[in-house]
């Protein structure tokens, strides 16, 4: 009976895996397209860096507000339906965004990034522990650093394609603005924020179509309460709550920084080479070099965990490189200093994969709630740029930078040194 089986069970595992690595590709491109979009608003909407770094406060916050809901939402739906309902939801604020834009309406232009983060939410929430339950728990991070190669690609693409499409000679263009005089503006500022129209548009058309796909796809449930039961003896039967789960609280915390950082080292590092004074024509395509060192951080980590080393102990690896990356950059200037943070790349890929299944690990019918409330913490791509926006206004921006990463990377340090065994019983 077994050898008739496998040859059904290994093409349905094969087309899930390739359904998930699409849609971690979706998920990379609008998130990392955020980062060139803080330079298209802030000269499309006349912003100062703060309000243009509203971008990402918005786009992450709707995690922080809508991941427990979304939850909720996957438990009534299935898995099929709410990545279905995920990707629709994501294509109406596409829509809203695009046109919002072209008129100008700054508001409008955030509410239609908060109904694609909405959907997102929804997505993340679904496809994050699917993939880590989908195996064994153990090596759940080589499948996530799969689905990141996906989800890095897309998020190389992402400015290059808004660079080339929509941004295209924008250093020029934000010199004959300057010069001109109100109604001359207006107009230029108007026709380059209907440039974003049409490619929101597009995005919006592939994404009901994905959904479409994904609806009538042959996708398997997978119950989180049966594949991802507590591996210690008894422990299952202990657990009756969600306070009682340290390692998953402090997982929470981990990923709020983590994400705190990686968006910073991603979407902030054309303001931090704007600091130096460089062209801003190359700087809306540095995030593509920090997406780039996280693709190479991918491949690295499918190649040697579990073979060669642990994801926990990986992720203590990760850390000390981040440190070590990120006194690199306040200790040197122009091109080098970017590329050292374009190189938090490389230290930043491996931690989702491995700080997602430590902190789900065992948590059996609690398994979506603990997912959710750690996609809560992807808030902290809001709140750590938005914090580097604001004190670099009266602070040194170098110095803020590494104020700002060095205490979370000291903390993830430590989360993969001990905080994921917290409250867990003993080997």
């Amino acid at each position: 009976m077994a050898a008739i089986a496998t040859p059904h069970v290994r093409p349905t595992h094969a087309t899930s895996i390739a359904i998930m690595g699409l849609l971690f590709f979706i998920i990379g491109f609008f998130t990392w397209v955020n980062g060139p979009l803080i330079a298209f608003v802030q000269l499309a909407f006349e912003l100062d860096e703060v309000n243009a770094f509203l971008v990402l406060m918005v786009f992450y916050l709707s995690y922080f507000f809508l991941a427990l809901p979304a939850a909720w939402v996957l438990r009534r739906t299935g898995m099929k339906k709410g990545l279905a309902l995920s990707l629709f939801v994501m294509a109406g604020g596409a829509m809203l965004f695009g046109e919002f834009s072209t008129q100008r309406w700054y508001a409008g232009a955030l509410s239609g990034l908060f109904v694609m983060g909405s959907g997102l939410a929804l997505l993340q929430t679904a496809v994050n522990p699917y993939v880590s339950i989908l195996g064994p728990i153990e090596s759940a991070a080589r499948r996530i650093a799969l689905m990141g190669i996906c989800n890095k690609v897309a998020g190389i693409l992402a400015p290059v394609v808004l660079g080339t499409v929509v941004l295209h000679g924008m250093g020029d263009l934000s010199a004959q603005a300057a010069a001109a005089d109100a109604a001359g503006r207006a107009q230029l500022l108007g026709e380059f924020a209907a440039k974003i129209h049409t490619p929101y548009l597009v995005m919006a058309g592939v994404l009901m179509l994905v959904a479409l796909g994904v609806l009538f796809s042959p996708l398997p449930e997978l119950r989180p309460a049966e594949a991802n039961a507590a591996a210690e003896p008894g422990e299952g039967a202990r657990v009756r709550g969600l306070f009682q789960l340290p390692h998953l609280w402090l997982g929470v915390l981990c990923l709020f920084l983590y994400v705190g950082v990686e968006v910073l080292a991603g979407d902030a590092i054309g303001t931090y080479g704007n600091g130096f004074y460089l062209p801003l024509d190359r700087t809306k395509f540095f995030t593509s070099f920090t997406l780039g060192a996280m693709l190479l951080g991918y491949v690295v980590g499918l190649v040697a965990i579990p073979r060669f080393v642990s994801q926990e102990r990986y992720l203590g690896i990760s850390a000390v490189l981040g440190i070590v990356f990120s006194a690199g950059a306040f200790l040197s200037h122009g091109y080098v200093a970017v590329g050292f943070v374009a190189a938090l790349g490389f230290a930043n890929a491996m931690m989702w994969p491995a700080i997602f299944p430590l902190a789900i690990k065992g948590l059996g019918r609690l398994t979506e709630t603990g997912s959710a409330l750690l996609i809560m913490g992807i808030a902290g791509g809001a709140i750590v740029p938005q914090l580097f926006a604001v004190l670099k206004q009266h602070v040194d921006f170098q110095l803020v930078f590494l104020a700002l990463t060095l205490p979370c990377y000291l903390y993830i340090l430590y989360y993969g040194l001990r905080g994921h065994r917290a409250g867990r019983a003993p080997r």
